[in-house]
Order: C-alpha cells, then structure tokens, then sequence
C-alpha cells in the first residue's frame, strides 16, 4: 500500500487515499501509473493497440489512429472486467495490484461500464463500421469473465476455448477493426501494392497462431491460481513439459505459415520479416523457463512484442531498406 494512503491528514482525501487539496507529489503519481497500468494490464492494451496499427498500416497504406485509441480502450475495459472477476486466482498467483482491485471492485465496476456505453456512441458516430465488431468483442469478453455459460461456468473454464477465445478477440480487433473499416459502405478502399486476401488469411494464421503461444505461456506462470479457480488450461490439464511442447510447436507453427506464405509469393516481406518476434519469443522465454516463469518475465515479453513493432515503425517512416518490399 502507498504510505501516502491512511496518512493523517485534515484534508479531504479521495478513494486513492491522495488530498484533493493538492497536486499529487512524485511516489503518489508512481502509485497512480502503476494502480492505472497493473490493473488493467496495460502490456497486453499495448500489443493489441500495436497491433491494429501495424496491420491497419500494412493492409490500407494509412495509419489508423482511431482504430488504435478504440482497440487500446476496448483491450483496457475486458482485461480490467478480467481483474476484477480472477481476485481468487490473481491472489495465489501474486499479480499485482490485486488487493487495490478487491477494494475498489465495485466503483471500477461502474466506471469501467459507464466508458463503454459512452465509447459506443461517440465511436459509432466517428466510425459506424466497427460497432457490431465492438459489440461482439464485449460480448466475448462477458462470456469469458462472468459465469453465463450453462451450469454458471466461464468461457475462460472450459479447456481449449480459454485460449482460443483471447485469440479471437485479437483477431476480432487487430483484423476486423480495419477491415471493416477499409470495406464500410460502397466504396471499397483498395489493399496496398503486394497485399490480397490471401496475404490476410497467411498473416491472420500467423498472429493467431503466435498469440495463442502468448497465452499458454501466461498459463505457465498461472499454473497455480488456475489449478485453484478450476481454470483448464493447458498447463492444468497436462502439466508444465507437454505445455512447453504446445508453446514451442505454437511458435514454429506461426513461423512456418509466414515462411509457406513468403515462399509462395503471397506474404510479402514487410510481413514475413515478422517472422523474427516468435524467434526471439522462443529465445527469451526459454531463459526464464530455466530460472523459473514470472509474472515479470511474462510482462517483458509482451513489452518485448511491443518494442519490436514500435521499431518497426520507425525503420518504415525512415525510408530504411526493405519497406518497399
């Protein structure tokens, strides 16, 4: 807990514990960004925001800020619906942040939703193509947070769906937010020089493929918490070895279908040079495998992904070899 919470004080102090008489002081703002990143697991609002900027770039030549700023928020609002609702296993696992989040369940609740149902209005009047994609995405997330599925259990539960569930909502996002915006209406915007359908389908495998790698890795450092809360995740059902092997063939998998795609002419190389971030997932990860999986060791390697398309983009805006290709 912040020191600067339960201090003595004859001011009026918020929720947070800070004055409301005065401007936080620096440890208080650290407190503030870490409450307001640790909650809502602002590693994976990044790679996913990233994401749909990458491929919304790659498939119509145009960056789409909006798409971005609405995957970063709707990415925040499921994985801090997710936090509020995992407290038991959270706990077992030592995530961070989780007694803020038991505290402060019900208000976060609230404002979480009042977001949403604000963000789609203003959303749909700035870019009506997305909405029934937003909705099906927060439908999805419902299903896999909240006990509505028959005999009060969670899409997150039920073993296989877990996983393949977070992949579709990247998939839903990530792809369908352009898409469909690049198709609303009768005027079709044309694909960029190198880029069909068939570019679409490889580079939809691939990130599904490695994202799901992602997520038996989390499961990993979940074991634990999961095996409580009667999650079954891979790790659960058939232990930490035969997980491992799922992680690795996920990764070559993803890699494979870049290369298949790069040889036959269908993927170009702006996308098959992406081929490196599995590479290096492996890498990393089987390093922290050795010492032992942590959260903190999960969370660089999203930053890791992160890092690596934000460099990616750079490389592409100064003109460097290969962008054309």
């Amino acid at each position: 807990m912040h020191p600067a919470i339960g201090r003595e004080t004859n001011q009026m102090t918020s929720t947070a514990g800070i004055s409301v008489e005065r401007k936080p002081d620096t440890s208080e703002k650290r407190w503030i960004w870490r409450n307001f990143s640790g909650i809502g697991r602002l590693h994976i609002t990044a790679i996913a925001a990233m994401g749909v900027f990458t491929f919304g770039w790659l498939f119509s030549g145009v960056y789409p800020w909006l798409l971005t700023a609405v995957c970063a928020l709707d990415w925040y609002i499921v994985n801090l619906i997710n936090r509020t609702v995992d407290l038991k296993e959270d706990s077992v696992n030592i995530v961070i942040e989780t007694d803020f989040i038991d505290r402060n369940r019900r208000l976060l609740i609230g404002v979480v939703f009042m977001f949403l149902l604000i963000s789609l209005v203003v959303v749909h009047l700035l870019n009506p193509a997305i909405t029934v994609l937003r909705i099906a995405f927060h439908l999805l997330g419902a299903f896999y947070n909240w006990p509505l599925l028959p005999g009060r259990r969670r899409l997150k539960q039920l073993y296989f769906w877990k996983n393949n569930a977070s992949a579709v909502g990247f998939l839903i996002t990530v792809f369908g937010y352009p898409l469909a915006t690049m198709r609303w209406g009768n005027g079709l915007h044309g694909f960029m020089p190198g880029i069909t359908w068939g570019t679409v389908v490889f580079s939809a495998v691939f990130f599904y493929l490695f994202e799901i790698s992602y997520e038996v890795i989390y499961d990993l450092r979940d074991l634990k918490g999961d095996a409580l809360a009667d999650i079954r995740t891979y790790p659960v059902v058939h232990g930490e070895r035969t997980s491992v092997y799922i992680v690795d063939g996920l990764i070559f998998s993803s890699m494979a279908v870049l290369a298949v795609g790069y040889l036959f002419d269908v993927v170009p190389w702006r996308i098959f040079i992406m081929i490196t971030a599995p590479f290096l997932q492996l890498v990393v990860y089987k390093h922290a495998l050795r010492r032992g999986l942590s959260a903190r060791d999960c969370i660089r390697i999203t930053w890791m992904g992160v890092g690596m398309l934000i460099i990616y983009h750079i490389w592409i805006m100064a003109g460097l070899p290969g962008v054309g290709l």
